[in-house]
């Protein structure tokens, strides 16, 4: 039987959502064990001067506990 657990991560790009994401799985991958899924539970864009000038990302990331 496995026991999974999930963490949120609030991750950021300067170019798209998408890299955003990458950058959050990225860096998850560093610390946590056995990820094994992640999902977006929000995105948001802070805007300056009238431009989007950052994009931001809060994942739900999944990993399983080891024995």
């Amino acid at each position: 039987m496995s026991v999974a657990r999930v963490t949120e991560i609030i991750a950021s790009s300067k170019k798209s959502f998408e890299k955003a994401v990458e950058n959050g799985i990225e860096r998850a991958t560093k610390t946590l064990k056995n990820v094994s899924g992640a999902w977006v539970e929000s995105q948001k864009v802070v805007v300056v001067d009238g431009q989007i000038s950052e994009y931001r990302v809060a994942l739900k990331v999944t990993f399983v506990l080891e024995d």
